[in-house]
């Protein structure tokens, strides 16, 4: 399992210990990575996905998991949640 968001595509960063003596050693910032259940409204269903807990923050505020995924560049997106966001299109363009 990567260390990566599946809706802003955040993951690991790298970097370094500073010492007060300015001796540097290699460290890595995780992402605050969440399992959560997201509904989508459009579908009706339930989705797992992994994700940042700022990028829930996001999709609250954004007004829920449709409305992020629609918004959301494509190429940030896992691909699970690409097809995710494929299928809510559809479903949006045939009720319209």
């Amino acid at each position: 399992m990567s260390r990566s968001c599946e809706l802003t595509g955040k993951g690991v960063q790298s970097g370094n210990n500073v010492s007060h003596a300015n001796n540097k050693t290699k460290r890595k910032f995780l992402p605050n990575l969440c399992d959560v259940t997201l509904i989508s409204d459009a579908l009706g269903q339930r989705y797992r996905l992994r994700v940042s807990a700022a990028a829930l923050r996001s999709v609250e505020h954004r007004g829920g998991l449709d409305a992020f995924l629609l918004k959301a560049n494509e190429n940030e997106l896992s691909m699970r949640a690409r097809l995710l966001r494929r299928q809510i299109v559809k479903k949006t363009a045939a009720a319209a």
